[in-house]
C-alpha cells in the first residue's frame, strides 16, 4: 500500500510539474506554437513557358492577377454574412464586382427573375419547387442558410446568391470559394485593409496565361484549357505529372510543345494562424518553370498578312462575291523553309477565347468557323497555280520541252466526257506563253501526255498532297488520282489544271513554291526556331534545316519553269503584270481560279526576288471571284517583308 501510494504521488507530482512547465514557464512559447500549428501541404504550379516571335517579342506570357476567396476552416460563421457584404461593397465601389451569377434581382421593393431561363429552372429544381416565384425562392434560401431577417433588398440578394453559389461549387474545408477573380489592385488594397482581423478572407495572387496582342496569330499560338479525363490518363500513361484540376495546351504551339512549356510543379507546407493568416511557408519541392519557345513567325509580316487578308476578303464580298468571308495566306523562307507568317481569316481574340464563355460559344456557332486554321488545315482546290508543277514534271519526262507549242482552240475535248474550257482562244502557245496567260488547253494536253501517275509522283515530291512537317496541326491534302475513289482516265485533264480532286493547304502551296524557288530541294517546314530555359539564356533545342527530298528535275527544266513564272509578272500579257510589273523586285508568280460550289476560289503563289529567292508566298481566298484580291494580299506581305529586311540590313551596317 505504501509503495502504491508513493508511486501514485510521484506520478501526480511529475504531471503537475510538467503542466506547470507547459502553462507557466513555457506558456507564451507554446501558445505561439499552437497558433502556428495549423499546417497544410499545398502543390505549387510551375510558371508556364512564354512564347516569342522571331524578334524576341512576347506573343504569350504570364500576367499576375488577384482573387478574393473565403476559406472554410478559418471562417467565423457568426460574422460570415457581414464579411460577405463588406467585401462585395468594396468590389462594387471599385467596379470589380463578384463572379457570382444569380437569376433573381431586387426591384421596386420586391424580387424578379432575370431573363436567364436556364438558371431559373436550375434554381427552382434545386429548391424542389418548379413553379415558385422569385420571392418564394429568396425566402426559401434565406431559411436554408439561416440569414437574418434584418437583411432585405439588394443585401439579401447578395447574401442568398453567395451562399447558393458556395453550396453549388462545393465550398468545404478542402475547397475555398472564389468570390471574385481578376480583381483590381485598388480593390485588393482596400479589402486587405478593411478585412484585417476578419478570419477566413484570403487575397491571393496567381498567374494568368495572356496574349500580348490577342488577335495576332491565335490559330498558330493556340490556347490552354482544363485537362480532360482522357488527356489526364494519356499523360499519366506517358509518365508525366498532371492534376485532374490542372491545365494543358489544347491546340497550336501550346499543345505541340506542351511537354516543354508546362514545367514541373512543386510542393510547400503552409502554416496559418487560427484566423487563417499565413504565418510561415516552407518550400519542400521547388517548382521547375516551363521552357520558353521562340517561333520563326515575324509579328510585323504576320500582322500585315492578317490585315491585308481581312481587307481583301471584305472587299471581294462588297464587290459582289457575297459568299466570300474567309481565306488564308502563308509566307515561307526559301533559305530554310521557316514559316514567317500564316494568317487565317476570319480570326478571333485569343484572350477572350480562353475564357470559354459567351465569346467562345459565339465562335463555335459561327457559320464562318473563325477557329478553323485555314492556313495549315484547310484544303482547297487550287486551280491554275498547279500548272508550274505540271510543267516541271512534263519537261523532265520529256513529253514537252520549253519550245513545244500547242494550239489552243478554247475547248479541249480529247475526252468527250471531260471537256476543259479555256478562258480565251489563245492559238499557238509555248510554255512561257501558256504559264503567263494561264492557258487551260495547253495544260490539259500536257497532262494527258504525262499521265496521272507521273503527275502525282512529281507533285508529291514538291510537297503537294503530303504533310510538310510543321509542328502544329496540318492536313495532308488530296491528290487527284492517288486519293480519288472514283477515277476515270479522262479525269487527268481536269487534274492538270488544278481541278478534279486536287485539294491542298495554303501551307503546302507555299512549301511547293519555295521548293521550286530552291532549285528543286524541299526542306521540312517549321515554326519553331529554338527552345530555351525560361530566362532565355540557355538554348535547349535549335531547329536546323532538314532536307526532305529533291524533286528530281534538272536545273535546265527548273529554270524553264522559273522563267515562265517570271513572265506572269513581267510579260504584258501576264495575268499578274498589272500588280507586279513595276514592283521594286522581280517576282515569279502564278495566278489561279478554282471552280467549286458557289463563287470561284482565287489563288496566288509567288516567290521573290527572282534572281536570289528569299521568300515564297501562297494566298487562297475562298469564293474570292477575282484574282486581284489574292494578289493584293500577297503584295502587302512582300511589302512588309522587304521593309523589315531593309531595316535589318540598315541596323547591321
Amino acid at each position: 500500500m505504501i509503495i502504491c501510494f508513493a508511486v501514485a504521488a510521484f506520478c501526480l507530482t511529475a504531471c503537475a510539474a510538467r503542466l506547470a512547465s507547459w502553462q507557466i514557464v513555457h506558456g507564451e512559447e507554446y501558445r505561439q506554437i499552437a497558433e502556428r500549428s495549423t499546417s497544410t501541404v499545398e502543390k505549387t504550379e510551375a510558371v508556364r513557358g512564354q512564347i516569342f516571335d522571331s524578334s524576341g517579342n512576347v506573343l504569350v506570357g504570364n500576367t499576375t492577377q488577384y482573387r478574393v476567396s473565403l476559406q472554410k476552416p478559418y471562417i467565423d460563421e457568426a460574422q460570415l454574412d457581414k464579411t460577405i457584404l463588406l467585401i462585395t461593397k468594396i468590389l462594387d465601389e471599385c467596379k470589380d464586382g463578384t463572379d457570382v451569377s444569380f437569376p433573381i434581382i431586387s426591384r421596386n421593393n420586391g424580387y424578379e427573375f432575370t431573363s436567364d431561363s436556364d438558371k431559373i429552372s436550375e434554381l427552382q429544381k434545386f429548391l424542389s419547387s418548379e413553379n415558385s416565384s422569385a420571392a418564394d425562392c429568396v425566402n426559401a434560401l434565406r431559411e436554408r442558410y439561416d440569414i437574418s431577417k434584418n437583411y432585405s433588398g439588394d443585401e439579401l440578394i447578395t447574401l442568398v446568391s453567395v451562399h447558393y453559389s458556395m453550396e453549388q461549387t462545393g465550398f468545404s474545408v478542402d475547397t475555398p470559394f472564389v468570390l471574385a477573380d481578376d480583381v483590381s489592385f485598388e480593390a485588393v488594397a482596400k479589402i486587405s485593409e478593411k478585412t484585417q482581423g476578419l478570419s477566413g478572407v484570403a487575397v491571393e495572387s496567381y498567374l494568368v496565361r495572356q496574349a500580348k496582342n490577342p488577335t495576332l496569330a491565335p490559330h498558330i499560338i493556340g490556347a490552354v484549357g482544363a485537362v480532360t479525363e482522357e488527356e489526364y490518363n494519356k499523360k499519366i500513361g506517358e509518365g508525366k505529372s498532371y492534376e485532374l484540376d490542372g491545365s494543358i495546351g489544347k491546340f497550336g504551339i501550346e499543345a505541340a510543345l506542351e511537354d516543354y512549356l508546362k514545367g514541373e510543379g512543386g510542393q510547400r507546407i503552409v502554416r496559418r494562424s487560427l484566423s487563417g493568416e499565413k504565418v510561415e511557408e516552407v518550400q519542400t519541392v521547388n517548382a521547375k518553370n516551363g521552357s520558353s519557345v521562340y517561333l520563326t513567325i515575324n509579328s510585323e509580316i504576320q500582322q500585315a498578312a492578317e490585315k491585308a487578308l481581312s481587307e481583301n476578303v471584305a472587299l471581294a464580298n462588297k464587290q459582289g462575291a457575297k459568299d466570300c468571308n474567309s481565306g488564308a495566306a502563308v509566307m515561307v523562307s526559301v533559305k530554310d523553309f521557316s514559316v514567317l507568317a500564316a494568317a487565317s481569316c476570319p480570326s478571333y481574340d485569343l484572350n477572350k477565347y480562353s475564357e470559354y464563355g459567351d465569346y467562345y460559344l459565339s465562335l463555335a456557332q459561327s457559320d464562318s468557323s473563325p477557329m478553323y486554321n485555314r492556313a495549315t488545315v484547310g484544303s482547297y482546290a487550287c486551280g491554275s497555280v498547279f500548272k508550274p508543277f505540271v510543267a516541271s514534271a512534263a519537261l523532265e519526262e520529256g513529253v514537252i520541252d520549253s519550245k513545244t507549242k500547242i494550239n489552243c482552240t478554247m475547248d479541249y475535248d480529247y475526252y468527250p466526257t471531260d471537256i476543259v474550257k479555256c478562258m480565251h482562244r489563245h492559238g499557238e502557245l509555248d510554255l512561257n506563253g501558256a504559264v503567263a496567260q494561264s492557258c487551260n488547253y495547253f495544260f490539259a494536253e500536257t497532262g494527258r501526255r504525262l499521265g496521272i501517275q507521273k503527275l502525282d509522283e512529281y507533285a508529291e515530291r514538291f510537297g503537294l498532297g503530303t504533310v510538310t512537317g510543321i509542328e502544329i496541326e496540318e492536313s495532308g491534302g488530296t491528290l487527284a488520282g492517288r486519293d480519288s475513289t472514283d477515277w476515270q482516265e479522262g479525269n487527268v485533264v481536269s487534274a492538270s489544271i488544278g481541278q478534279s480532286d486536287n485539294a491542298f493547304t495554303p501551307l503546302q502551296l507555299a512549301v511547293s513554291t519555295a521548293t521550286l524557288a530552291n532549285d528543286g530541294v524541299r526542306l521540312k517546314a517549321h515554326m519553331i526556331d529554338r527552345i530555351t530555359d525560361y530566362s532565355g539564356k540557355s538554348t535547349l533545342f535549335k531547329t536546323e534545316p532538314e532536307k526532305v527530298c529533291e524533286v528530281g528535275i534538272s536545273q535546265k527544266n527548273l529554270e524553264s519553269v522559273q522563267n515562265a513564272m517570271l513572265s506572269v509578272t513581267q510579260s504584258l500579257s501576264g495575268t499578274a503584270y498589272s500588280y507586279f510589273g513595276d514592283y521594286k523586285v522581280k517576282v515569279a508568280a502564278k495566278t489561279g481560279t478554282a471552280e467549286n460550289s458557289g463563287t470561284d476560289h482565287t489563288t496566288f503563289i509567288c516567290y521573290a526576288p527572282f534572281d536570289e529567292p528569299e521568300v515564297a508566298v501562297a494566298v487562297v481566298i475562298e469564293h474570292g471571284a477575282s484574282g486581284k484580291f489574292s494578289m493584293l494580299t500577297a503584295k502587302a506581305m512582300l511589302d512588309s517583308y522587304f521593309k523589315a529586311a531593309n531595316e535589318q540590313a540598315a541596323q547591321e551596317k
